[in-house]
């Protein structure tokens, strides 16, 4: 996921930004071909990750994504704004994980289509020698990133479904990378929103965690439907209700479930240390930085024991 083969609009690759960036939808133009289409991967059925590729501006995305995000974009006109707000929350957490809480290895759960300022290319700005290893269960996730990845050190990504955990943890290529006696950063950033209660994401997340050794840490973000307005909401799910994965929106009661047991970071200077929204996590300026995109997902950050 390194040398993106498109440059984002209002890209973050720095540690901290003093907001969202908030760049307008993309510009219709001529009929876009899309990527390849490799094995496993229906260009008629949309996916998750390459609606979150167009929204971000980025080329990986196939016309069935584009006739949807547009379509949700009808009813969420800050959807641009909202895909940016979580991609700078997830970098701004990575460089917090990689700086302040020292970590070295990372595992990136659902990270999507290769875009500017991968995880490992925040956390190798710290220590060029951290390690990443990716899981993605998009088809084009591995076909757009294997060229990418070829000739980059201590990064890797495999094909694995997080509802499976025992399947990515027990990974040859995530064992040989991960070192699961010293601590390490797992992020899950709007992912675990696409698996539904009766896989029981919580007991998902937890199997995740007591892999991991004392001393590690937690990014995740998750859409919700707190403050927002019916037909919003109701547009969202009807979008990816015939997707590769279907949306599942959590209260913030819910989210909070997710880091029982753990120590949350305060998301900013003088903020109490629970959940907030993703463009102010780690914010220059927290005010500034609450937009109506931002307010769709939750995010926290955490010591897991």
């Amino acid at each position: 996921m390194t040398a993106a083969p498109h440059l984002p609009r209002g890209a973050v690759p720095g540690p901290a930004v003093p907001g969202p960036a908030v760049p307008g939808p993309p510009v219709p133009g001529p009929a876009v071909p899309g990527p390849p289409v490799p094995p496993g991967v229906d260009p008629a059925k949309p996916s998750p990750a390459r609606l979150y590729d167009y929204c971000l501006g980025g080329h990986n995305n196939f016309e069935a994504d584009r006739k949807a995000a547009e379509s949700l974009r009808q009813s969420h006109p800050a959807l641009s704004d909202t895909a940016w707000a979580n991609r700078g929350f997830h970098q701004r957490a990575a460089t917090w994980l990689a700086g302040q809480a020292g970590l070295r290895q990372f595992i990136d759960i659902g990270p999507g289509l290769p875009a500017v300022g991968n995880t490992h290319q925040v956390v190798q700005r710290v220590d060029p020698a951290a390690r990443v290893v990716y899981a993605d269960i998009d088809p084009l996730v591995a076909a757009q990133s294997a060229p990418l990845l070829a000739s980059t050190q201590n990064v890797a990504l495999i094909t694995a479904d997080l509802r499976d955990p025992d399947a990515l943890l027990g990974h040859p290529v995530l064992r040989s990378m991960i070192d699961f006696t010293e601590p390490a950063g797992l992020l899950m950033t709007a992912v675990l929103h696409f698996v539904a209660d009766d896989r029981d994401p919580w007991g998902l997340l937890a199997r995740y965690v007591s892999a991991l050794a004392p001393g590690s840490y937690l990014a995740l973000s998750h859409a919700t439907p707190d403050g927002l307005p019916p037909l919003v909401v109701h547009a969202m799910v009807d979008t990816l209700a015939n997707a590769t994965e279907q949306l599942f929106l959590r209260p913030r009661a819910d989210v909070e479930r997710f880091f029982t047991g753990m120590e949350m970071v305060p998301p900013y200077p003088g903020a109490a240390a629970k959940l907030t929204f993703v463009g102010q996590w780690g914010a220059v300026d927290p005010a500034s930085a609450d937009s109506d995109g931002s307010r769709v997902l939750y995010c926290g950050v955490a010591r897991c024991r």
